[in-house]
């Protein structure tokens, strides 16, 4: 049999349109010839197009299949698809929420999770979620007026900060800007001055910042030498000198030893003055009577006699 061209024609036009159909859907997300899922549900008003999407948790899952209005009942009844592997309760929540600041809607399923799993066909209870641009609709009284006590206090600031700048007073803005530029100007002239003699004595602070390295090193070498003179050993030296010291004299202060009961014992220091008496009144004898010692070893005593007063006083 023979095919005419018109029918090859036809054939290939058809399949072309197919083919530009079954594209148009799989760039939006759909597949024509995947099995869906249809669930029901309903609203007051309808805000949807069959644009519309239906989502789970952000996710793209489905799509309106129609919205319909309901004549007994005054509700928009609304049947979308989702892909079968998407399982939830048939408690779930269908929400309508604005997708977009343009106003855009979409429906999102909130999933119960309960385990009583919906059927396809299965009617699910809806909600509506206020969007940005409702809620900025019912609250636009109180935002205007917000906005005008905000105006109208930015307005009294900027006549406030007018006439701060246009003062010509000490107070004022100028003057203060004039003495911060004064001030700026003389910290410049420091600046310059002192980088200028920093300057001129380069070769000093270079000398002084070596002598400070000299000195620098010369202590470090000195504090090594003190360190292998066993300085520790020395001071714990003369820390036990001392605590003997102390105990010297903690002893003579108690009168132990024969310091201490020299210091301490007023007999012996009596005997002392006593014996120290005799020996002078004995030196003051020979003195006066030499002949007597010079015969000791006669047989002739010679008695003693005892010194005036006029010879004690003499001597």
């Amino acid at each position: 049999m023979k095919i005419s061209r018109e029918v090859k024609t036809a054939i290939l036009v058809i399949a072309g349109i197919a083919f530009c159909i079954y594209l148009f859907t799989y760039l939006k997300g759909e597949d024509l010839f995947g099995r869906t899922n249809t669930y029901y549900t309903e609203f007051d008003y309808n805000s949807l197009s069959m644009a519309s999407p239906v989502t789970v948790k952000g996710n793209k899952i489905g799509k309106i299949e129609s919205i319909q209005y309901d004549f007994e009942s005054g509700k928009t009844k609304v049947a979308f698809n989702v892909t079968p592997e998407l399982k939830f309760s048939k408690n779930s929540i269908v929400r309508l929420y604005q997708d977009g600041l343009m106003g855009g809607n979409g429906l999102a399923i909130v999933d119960a999770n309960d385990g009583n799993i919906a059927k396809d066909g299965d009617f699910i209870k809806s909600e509506i979620k206020p969007g940005m641009i409702s809620s900025l609709e019912k609250n636009f009284s109180g935002i205007s007026e917000d906005l005008g006590s905000t105006l109208r206090a930015s307005d009294t600031l900027l006549t406030n900060i007018n006439a701060l700048v246009e003062d010509d007073s000490d107070n004022g803005l100028k003057q203060t800007i004039a003495e911060l530029n004064s001030t700026l100007k003389t910290f410049k002239n420091l600046a310059s001055s002192a980088n200028s003699l920093i300057k001129q004595n380069d070769e000093k602070i270079a000398s002084m910042l070596a002598n400070f390295e000299k000195s620098s090193s010369e202590l470090a070498e000195l504090t090594k030498g003190l360190n292998e003179a066993n300085l520790a050993q020395s001071i714990k030296n003369l820390d036990d000198m001392v605590l003997k010291f102390n105990q010297l004299a903690s002893g003579l202060e108690a009168g132990k030893g024969s310091m201490g009961k020299l210091l301490k014992d007023e007999k012996l220091y009596n005997n002392l003055e006593s014996a120290t008496k005799e020996l002078e009144l004995l030196i003051l004898d020979i003195k006066l009577h030499p002949a007597r010692y010079r015969r000791i070893l006669s047989k002739k005593e010679i008695p003693y006699e005892k010194p005036t007063e006029a010879q004690l006083n003499n001597n």
